[in-house]
């Protein structure tokens, strides 16, 4: 089995997404003997925002490109190959402003490539990542799971499913920010989340 973990918070330590994460990993491989974990930090490197330059980069052929477009290309290139060789995700997905994080999205934006990681046909869009498992570790200041404020869930199921994967299952930290006693709460629900996400 491979893991990919993807942390998508701004912060490098300490990050409560990140530490979420971390457990999902952990537990993933104790429970599968031989499994191989990658980790992506998005602080650490993180992914250019796919501006003008980017699509040009992309919309390049090949043996026209500059170095610096070959470059950009090279760097989607490998990102989508980190998710194709993965048999599991690991999404550590911390909620600012109401959504994901810039890197988070910059990260979506590099690997979803039509002809590549998704087409279209007759019948509409087809996502080529099938088959793989996906935990979305998600850490929240405040308390918005099943309630309309929670705009994450819906994206993370849109986005990741246009791409093809559909397995996705959510593991939710929340109110960190509400005290000491509701910290514990959420990242014990978490735990039992990912109890659930396991069985």
């Amino acid at each position: 089995m491979n893991i990919l973990q993807i942390n998508s918070s701004a912060r490098r330590e300490g990050a409560n997404s990140t530490r979420v994460a971390n457990d999902v990993a952990a537990r993933l491989l104790a429970a599968n003997a031989g499994a191989k974990l990658s980790v992506r930090d998005l602080a650490a490197d993180p992914v250019p925002v796919l501006d003008e330059a980017g699509l040009g980069a992309l919309f390049t052929p090949a043996g026209q490109r500059t170095p610096e477009q070959a470059a950009r290309v090279a760097l989607y290139d490998a990102l989508i190959a980190e998710v194709q060789a993965a048999d599991v995700l690991v999404l550590g997905v911390p909620m600012y402003n109401f959504t994901v994080t810039a890197q988070f999205k910059n990260w979506i934006d590099a690997i979803a490539r039509a002809g590549v990681t998704f087409r279209y046909t007759e019948n509409g869009p087809e996502g080529l990542l099938t088959g793989k498992k996906v935990f979305v570790a998600l850490a929240r200041g405040g308390l918005y799971r099943g309630t309309e404020r929670d705009t994450q869930v819906p994206y993370l199921k849109t986005v990741l499913g246009f791409l093809g994967m559909t397995d996705v299952r959510f593991i939710y930290a929340e109110g960190l920010n509400m005290g000491p006693e509701a910290a514990q709460k959420g990242f014990t629900q978490a735990a039992a989340d990912l109890e659930a996400a396991l069985a």
